[in-house]
């Protein structure tokens, strides 16, 4: 199949929710076919052998998708260019290029800044743990200061290129104004982390960030079987990111890229009915007297995060239609303990000085009851209580739940 043909001229602005269904597939119909085709080749035939190289030849000089037929799998896939076609259009980007796991897509963004000679780079935390781990261990080559969003004008230097941001955060929630963040960046590209919000409840190229972020194996996938990350962006940029793919082979499987295609088209179904529900969740947590403070976005969501005043490993050990298992997104619901598991790299000072507590729960809800839901979460905090009134380990000082944050989020979800 030509590659090109998965990019007739954008058709006019469609809600999201048409996007999510119907972007990336727009060529089907006039090929006769209704559901996108597998293409599983790694490489492809070709008898011209001279405008095979003058093709290579440009990709090489601006990392643009070569025009004609694919070359090798390495190169391109006409099942992945379908699902960053996707993507691209639902988060309001010229272009989006998808990578084997969300740590391979940042790596590749850092490298691209790296390889101009621009190696520092501006963070606030928290961040999702292994992307703070990649950023602070310097395993790139990089150096980074960290700093709150007010700090990130002045901590800016001439070797700057990138700032990396994330909200809602992970594992806390916390929010972040990104218009007001972006016009902090000046000209230093903004790299958003958009996993945990999805361009269903909002789009920060609209704000002003130059990259977006995902973890795809999360909401895009939505169904915990398929690994992936991506990055939205504008077209130049594009382009250097599919060089680097190219030349460090973090490619995305094509099966992969066709799972994660299906799952946009249900993308903002899920999300929101997950997010009724987490918001639900989340006033009943408030109120509870075994929570000790409850972490849920303004924006809403399907994340909540708590602290409880009991040992937050008995939580674990006690849920039964709950999954303890990191990872989030899926149509089921998941809790994890970020101190042990997905924030166990960054150091522990640090977590505390992000607000990632030692008590700290993070749940993933999923499509389930929400009945069903509470009375899991209703039992597993009972043993908690035996932990009630001892000093936490970490920083863990108890505080009101955001009653506002809540009432906000229980309203009906709109459509960016």
């Amino acid at each position: 199949m030509d590659q090109t043909s998965l990019h007739p001229s954008s058709p006019a602005r469609r809600a999201l929710d048409t996007e999510a269904v119907h972007a990336g597939r727009d060529d089907l119909a006039r090929q006769g076919l209704h559901a996108p085709p597998i293409d599983l080749s790694t490489t492809y035939p070709s008898y011209d052998s001279r405008g095979e190289a003058a093709r290579i030849d440009a990709f090489a000089t601006t990392g643009a998708e070569p025009d004609g037929p694919p070359v090798y799998g390495r190169l391109g896939n006409p099942t992945v260019a379908r699902f960053e076609t996707a993507l691209a259009r639902l988060e309001g980007t010229d272009s989006a290029v998808a990578f084997a796991s969300g740590m391979a897509a940042l790596t590749a963004v850092l490298l691209a800044r790296a390889s101009t000679g621009l190696r520092h780079v501006v963070a606030v935390r928290p961040l999702y743990g292994s992307s703070d781990h990649l950023l602070t261990a310097g395993l790139l080559g990089s150096e980074v200061t960290w700093t709150d969003p007010a700090g990130i004008a002045d901590a800016l230097r001439p070797d700057t290129g990138l700032v990396v941001v994330e909200s809602p955060a992970n594992p806390t929630l916390a929010e972040l104004d990104l218009r007001a963040i972006a016009h902090s960046c000046g000209s230093v590209p903004l790299l958003a982390d958009n996993t945990f919000a999805t361009p269903v409840l909002q789009r920060p190229a609209e704000t002003g960030a130059g990259l977006v972020l995902h973890s795809a194996t999360k909401y895009l996938g939505g169904h915990g079987d398929v690994m992936a990350g991506v990055v939205a962006c504008d077209e130049e940029f594009a382009g250097r990111l599919r060089q680097i793919r190219f030349a460090t082979g973090g490619v995305l499987h094509p099966l992969a890229g066709y799972l994660l295609l299906r799952g946009l088209a249900t993308l903002p179904v899920r999300v929101r009915a997950a997010s009724a529900t987490a918001a639900e969740l989340a006033r009943r947590l408030a109120n509870d007297p075994r929570v000790a403070h409850v972490h849920y976005p303004r924006i809403g969501g399907a994340m909540i995060a708590f602290e409880v005043h009991g040992d937050p490993h008995e939580v674990i050990a006690a849920v039964r239609l709950i999954t303890p298992a990191v990872s989030l997104g899926s149509v089921d619901s998941l809790i994890q303990h970020p101190a042990s598991i997905s924030h166990r790299v960054v150091e522990e000072t640090d977590r505390w000085g992000a607000g990632v507590s030692d008590r700290l729960l993070r749940l993933s809800v999923g499509l389930e009851d929400v009945e069903d839901l509470w009375a899991d979460l209703d039992g597993a905090l009972a043993p908690s209580l035996r932990g009630a009134g001892n000093s936490a380990t970490g920083h863990s000082a108890p505080a009101p739940a955001d009653s506002a944050a809540i009432a906000t989020a229980l309203r009906p979800s709109r459509t960016p």
